[in-house]
C-alpha cells in the first residue's frame, strides 16, 4: 500500500514540477511594465468602487492613497460602498468628503430592503457600477493602499494596449512574524502564478483588490449573474465571463508601480477562514484549467500529508518524503526567486523551505473545509 502511495506521490510531483517550470518560463520573459513620465496625456475616466465592511481602522489610509493621486482629478472619482458596517467606518467617510469633491457614498443597506444575500460583495459593486460615472471601473479592498501612479499606470496600459480587463499585482506588508511570513510567501506563490498564466493567456486569474474592466463590458457580461449565488468570485468568476466574451483581451498590468499592498491575517484563525473562503469557489470555476490545477496541487500535497504520517512506520519512510518534499522545494525555489525579486522580497526565501510542513497542512485542511466546511468572513458564516 505504501509503495503505490509512493509511485502515486511521484506521479503527481513530476506533473506539478512541469506545471511549474511552464510558469517559470512564461514569468521570466514577461517585461515589466515602467511608468512613462513622459506619456500622452491621462484619458481614461475611472470610477473606483471600495466595499466596505468595518474597516474603521483602515479606511481613511486607503482613501486617502488613492485620492491624493496626481490623477487629474475630473478623470476619476471614488465610490465607498458600506457594507452594514456597525463602526465609524461611515463617519469617517462623510469627513473625508468635506476635503475631496470626487468621494461618494453609498449605503448597501438602502437598497436591499432586508433582503438576505450570499454574496454582499458583489451586490455592493454592482449598485455602485449601476450609479457610477466612469468608463471603467477599478475594484480595491478598504483595507489595501495604493501607489501614487497606480491610476496612471492603468490609463497608460488601457491607450497602449487596449484591453477590456486589466489584472494587477497585489502584496501583502510583512511585520517578519511567522504567520506574516508564511502568509507572504505562499501568496507570493499565487501572484506569480497570476502574472505567468494571465500574461499568457493561459487562466482567468487576479485579485479583486487590484483590478480594472470596461464598465459597458461588466453590463454587457450581465454584471455578476449567474455567478451571485457564490460568496466570493467578484474578481476572478468574472473575469472569465468577460474572457469568454472578449478572448485575447485580458491584461495583466506587471509594474511594480501598480502593486496594491494590503495586510495579512492578524491570527490563524482570521488566516483559514480567509483561506477556506478562497478555496470555496473552486468547483465554481469555469475555467476548467484553474480547477484542474488546483486540484493536482491538493492531490499533491495530501499525498505528502499521507506519506509524511506514515512515514515513522515504514523503512526509509522519512528519507522517501525528505526527498519528494526537497525536489518539489527547489523546484518552487526556481519558480519563486523572479517572482521574490520583482516584489523586493528575496530575503523571506530564507524562510521557504523551512515552511513547507506547515504549507501541506493548511493546504489540505483550507482545501477539504473550502469543499465541505464553513467559514467566518466580515462577521458573517458562509457555507
Amino acid at each position: 500500500m505504501y509503495g503505490l502511495a509512493l509511485i502515486i506521490t511521484t506521479i503527481l510531483l513530476i506533473g506539478y514540477c512541469c506545471l511549474l517550470l511552464m510558469y517559470r518560463q512564461w514569468l521570466i520573459h514577461l517585461p515589466v511594465f515602467t511608468h512613462k513620465n513622459d506619456a500622452r496625456l491621462a484619458a481614461t475616466h475611472f470610477s473606483v468602487i471600495v466595499p466596505a465592511r468595518n474597516e474603521e481602522n483602515n479606511i481613511k489610509q486607503c482613501l486617502e492613497s488613492i485620492l491624493q493621486q496626481p490623477y487629474p482629478m475630473e478623470l476619476f472619482e471614488v465610490i465607498i460602498v458600506n457594507d452594514h458596517s456597525t463602526d465609524e467606518t461611515e463617519n469617517i467617510v462623510l469627513a473625508l468628503q468635506k476635503q475631496y469633491s470626487n468621494l461618494f457614498l453609498l449605503n448597501l443597506k438602502d437598497h436591499l430592503t432586508n433582503k438576505q444575500l450570499t454574496a454582499y460583495k458583489k451586490k455592493a459593486i454592482e449598485l455602485a457600477a449601476i450609479q457610477c460615472n466612469g468608463s471603467w471601473i477599478v475594484t480595491t479592498d478598504a483595507d489595501c493602499i495604493v501607489t501614487d501612479n497606480w491610476l496612471s499606470n492603468f490609463d497608460q496600459y488601457i491607450q497602449e494596449r487596449e484591453p477590456v480587463f486589466v489584472a494587477a499585482p497585489v502584496m501583502f506588508t510583512n511585520d517578519h512574524s511567522f504567520l506574516s511570513v508564511f502568509q507572504l510567501l505562499d501568496f507570493l506563490s499565487l501572484q506569480g502564478i497570476t502574472a505567468a498564466s494571465v500574461s499568457a493567456g493561459y487562466h482567468s486569474m487576479c485579485n479583486g483588490a487590484n483590478i480594472c474592466y470596461r464598465k459597458d463590458v461588466f453590463t454587457e457580461v450581465g454584471r455578476f449573474s449567474g455567478i451571485d449565488h457564490i460568496a466570493s468570485g467578484d474578481d476572478m468568476l468574472l473575469m472569465h465571463k468577460i474572457k469568454l466574451k472578449y478572448p485575447g483581451k485580458i491584461g495583466y498590468l506587471y509594474s511594480k508601480e501598480s502593486i496594491v499592498l494590503t495586510s495579512p491575517m492578524g491570527t490563524w484563525k482570521d488566516f483559514f477562514n480567509q483561506r477556506i473562503r478562497w478555496a470555496s469557489k473552486a468547483s465554481s470555476y469555469q475555467d476548467k484549467g484553474i480547477y484542474w490545477i488546483l486540484l493536482l496541487v491538493y492531490l499533491l500535497n495530501a499525498a505528502l500529508f499521507v506519506l509524511l504520517v506514515s512515514s515513522p512506520f515504514i523503512h526509509h519512510g522519512i528519507i522517501n518524503w525528505l526527498i519528494l518534499v526537497g525536489i518539489k522545494t527547489l523546484v518552487e525555489l526556481s519558480f519563486m526567486l523572479p517572482v521574490a525579486r520583482f516584489y523586493g522580497q528575496i530575503k523571506a526565501l530564507f524562510w521557504f523551505p523551512l515552511m513547507q510542513p506547515f504549507h501541506i497542512f493548511y493546504t489540505v485542511v483550507a482545501g477539504w473545509l473550502g469543499k465541505f466546511g464553513t467559514y467566518q468572513w466580515k462577521g458573517r458564516t458562509v457555507k
